[in-house]
């Protein structure tokens, strides 16, 4: 009679459910008994074939079924028809989330190594012991739970919180979703107000990126990190020998962008004179290089920032009125981050998994007291503040969760206003670094492996610039000189040897 696999009685307290594929009847019966024992939820299979059949798309254990929330697989390796190689191989293309365990001989572990690399989760080699799977198989759920939860929340996120690049879950935000996904489908100019480090230049890229033109290009230029006497060359292009070093056409901006977006940041800050200009090639729809008689079609949607005022620039002369209302077809305004705390949590967790990935450290999140402290802040820098805290944070941070301390309270002197105050009276480089390494060692509480890491020099160096400096007590600086001596020694004997 041929064996019919059976799905056991999934308890009320079920901590996950494991298929296990054995064509060995009694090592997969004490395997199914055991993890039942444990409280698992356990679907047997004497061949590899049948578990296909019943995993992929359609079958009783496929992912749109009740019984295909798999947690495990466990196979052994060697097996008629199918062997668990060219098991953990199919399976991986339709279901490459499901974690694999595989059951190996000790002359196999190559093979099993190869399934690995294949994308098995782990594997065990005959004789196991049962506590030993049990542990292998706890650590498989949880990584399969984790999947799941990250699944959700990624999903959940890019439902409801999130456009593009710009995260937010309050309010204010959800309307500025909501006014992007109805005004990125048309093709009227954007202007984008609110004050420094919303992200406005974020939700330009979104609006961008949500409607037509989003295979077209978006250009990007900021109107106060050119000197004006450049900015019109820059926009607009210029002829050949139009002024001195002109030694070829320059295509401008606009012909960069034609067809898709250019992004005016700080529109705020043109010159009355390049203003006029730019509402010529408005309304017109065509530009003319600088130096040059021909004008060209474009056809480019504008989007322009700023955190300024403009309607009182108009009445200050410095911005003309016609301009204004032909940026302003649509205006959008980005809410500050103190007017919207329940972003400040999803913010957080976002820069925390950034820069915990770049900087390659172990922080996973943040205590309560910091998370309050977070959320009670000010941000007059809003979320570009936000992310700078985060990522000093990271680097910083002590153990695996940011607590209170390691978030600066406001007062405490930044980056810009360290430089500012210690270049007052010109130091000496000599006396600008001894400021630098003292306010560092102070922020990093005196941790000298965090202080050299961001110091970029190594341990021992830091020592002898503190010695240098005059930056260590009496006490430190014997410590410090009898740590040197046994290193010397030591080296000295290993040299020896």
């Amino acid at each position: 009679m041929p064996f019919m696999p059976s799905i056991s009685a999934t308890p009320s307290c079920a901590r996950g459910r494991i298929v296990i594929i054995d064509d060995d009847n009694e090592m997969r019966s004490l395997l199914q008994d055991f993890l039942t024992d444990q409280g698992y939820s356990v679907t047997p299979f004497a061949l590899a074939a049948d578990a296909l059949q019943a995993l992929e798309p359609g079958g009783r254990l496929g992912r749109d079924k009740p019984e295909g929330d798999v947690d495990v697989i466990v196979s052994d390796i060697k097996m008629p028809q199918i062997d668990g190689l060219e098991f953990t191989t199919r399976v991986k293309h339709f279901r490459p989330e499901l974690p694999i365990i595989l059951i190996t001989a000790f002359g196999s572990i190559e093979t099993a190594i190869e399934a690995m690399r294949r994308g098995a989760f782990h594997y065990v080699v005959k004789p196991f012991k049962l506590a030993e799977m049990a542990v292998h198989l706890d650590r498989a759920v949880e990584h399969r739970k984790l999947q799941r939860e990250n699944m959700v929340l990624r999903e959940e996120v890019k439902r409801n919180w999130a456009m593009g690049d710009v995260i937010g879950k309050s309010p204010g935000m959800r309307a500025v979703f909501d006014l992007i996904s109805r005004v990125s489908q048309a093709t009227a100019n954007v202007l984008i107000t609110g004050e420094s480090g919303t992200g406005k230049e974020m939700i330009a890229r979104a609006i961008h990126q949500s409607g037509p033109r989003a295979e077209r290009p978006f250009v990007a230029i900021n109107c106060t990190a050119i000197p004006e006497t450049l900015l019109e060359s820059e926009l607009f292009g210029h002829a050949k020998g139009s002024f001195t070093g002109a030694i070829q056409r320059k295509r401008g901006l606009f012909e960069e962008a034609d067809g898709g977006t250019l992004f005016l940041d700080e529109i705020g800050d043109m010159n009355v004179s390049l203003q006029s200009k730019l509402l010529r090639v408005i309304q017109e729809k065509k530009v003319r290089a600088v130096g040059d008689n021909l004008a060209r079609d474009i056809d480019v949607r504008i989007i322009a920032a700023t955190h300024k005022d403009l309607k009182t620039a108009i009445k200050e002369g410095i911005f003309r009125e016609d301009l204004y209302y032909r940026l302003s077809v649509i205006p959008l305004l980005v809410p500050p981050l103190r007017h919207r705390k329940e972003d400040i949590p999803l913010l957080a967790g976002h820069f925390l998994k950034k820069y915990a990935a770049t900087n390659g450290a172990r922080v996973t999140g943040f205590t309560k007291r910091a998370m309050i402290k977070l959320v009670n802040l000010r941000w007059e820098g809003n979320v570009r503040e936000l992310e700078n805290v985060i990522e000093r944070a990271v680097v910083l941070a002590g153990g695996a969760l940011i607590d209170e301390q390691d978030i600066p309270s406001p007062g405490t002197a930044n980056a810009e206003q360290f430089f500012a105050s210690a270049t007052t009276d010109f130091p000496t480089l000599d006396q600008l670094e001894r400021r630098y390494i003292g306010l560092v060692m102070e922020k990093t509480g005196g941790r000298k492996d965090k202080a050299a890491q961001i110091l970029g020099i190594n341990r021992r160096t830091l020592y002898r610039k503190e010695r240098e400096y005059g930056l260590v007590s009496r006490e430190t600086l014997e410590e410090i000189q009898e740590q040197e001596r046994l290193q010397a020694l030591d080296d000295a004997s290993s040299r020896s040897d």
